[in-house]
């Protein structure tokens, strides 16, 4: 079995964790992180329109990638110190949800985390990329909530559903 287990700043813990619950010793698992290359885009783009490309040690959009590239290889290396078993860690980058979707193909199964308001249950604890990778995905999805729920109940049903509170 392969596991795909997305890793993001916010929801990574949740996320591991499920996997070290659902995943046995030995069985493939790939902890997979994304760089959004927009900003680090951005930011050269700016640099390079307002002050030219004369000096590209002074670039910032270069300086963010470099950050970036160094927080996710913590991140992940941090991750799979939580793990505390062989896996492989993958980075890519382009636009997240279409990487995530791109690296789960082939697998048993993809583990994400809502990322949302977790404070609404529904679509509104979803962000715009999970929203996309669990319409998409090419797996079965687990979604995980990153902290417990802090609703209990469940919304009264839509008026003219035919249901009676």
């Amino acid at each position: 079995m392969s596991v795909i287990v997305w890793i993001t700043e916010g929801t990574w813990p949740s996320c591991v964790d499920a996997a070290l619950t659902r995943t046995a010793p030995g069985e493939e698992v790939v902890l997979l992180y994304v760089h959004d290359h927009t900003i680090s885009e951005t930011a050269h783009g700016a640099y390079a329109g307002l002050l030219g490309r004369g000096h590209p040690e002074r670039d910032p959009g270069t300086r963010l990638a470099h950050l970036t590239a160094d927080s996710a290889r913590r991140l992940l290396q941090t991750a799979a110190d939580r793990l505390d078993r062989a896996c492989t860690r993958t980075e890519r980058g382009g636009r997240v949800e279409r990487e995530v979707i791109t690296a789960a193909q082939g697998a048993d199964l993809l583990i994400c985390a809502r990322d949302g308001d977790p404070t609404r249950p529904g679509p509104h604890s979803l962000g715009r990329a999970t929203r996309f990778v669990v319409d998409h995905a090419p797996c079965p999805v687990l979604l995980v909530w990153p902290a417990p729920p802090r609703h209990t109940e469940l919304p009264p049903p839509p008026p003219g559903s035919g249901h009676r509170p």
